[in-house]
């Protein structure tokens, strides 16, 4: 697990074995895809994507699990496949490290997440950065 404060998320990463290692990359990799024009950073010292200046997703390495934030908690869409995943607090998922990521949810989330992120623009432009 990470003992110090990375700059980067490569240097995030670089911090964890390598299953873990593997699964931040696979994550890593189906956001940029999606989102080509986001901007990654490290906030809360984890890795983040960033979308128009706004907090995209953040994910995160532990022992056993990716964590990834913030996912819809509430919404009906997602009901079934966070049934699947440990889910805790507001708007946290827990993917298994031993288990295959779930590189079709993240994206649903992402997808989502960018739908929200637009609706908050337009209803404060002035916010935007």
């Amino acid at each position: 697990m990470a003992t110090t404060k990375p700059g980067t998320i490569d240097g995030y990463i670089a911090e964890f074995p390598k299953p873990a290692q593997i699964a931040l990359e696979e994550i890593r990799a189906a956001i940029k895809k999606e989102v080509p024009e986001a901007e990654e950073t490290i906030s809360y010292s984890i890795p983040t994507f960033k979308l128009n200046g706004q907090y995209l997703v953040y994910f995160a390495a532990y022992k056993n699990h990716i964590g990834f934030y913030p996912v819809p908690t509430g919404n009906s869409i997602f009901e079934k496949e966070f049934s699947a995943y440990k889910t805790t607090g507001k708007g946290a998922i827990q993917f298994p490290l031993d288990k295959q990521m779930p590189l079709r949810l993240i994206v649903k989330i992402v997808k989502f997440r960018i739908k929200e992120n637009l609706k908050k623009i337009a209803a404060n432009p002035k916010k935007e950065k």
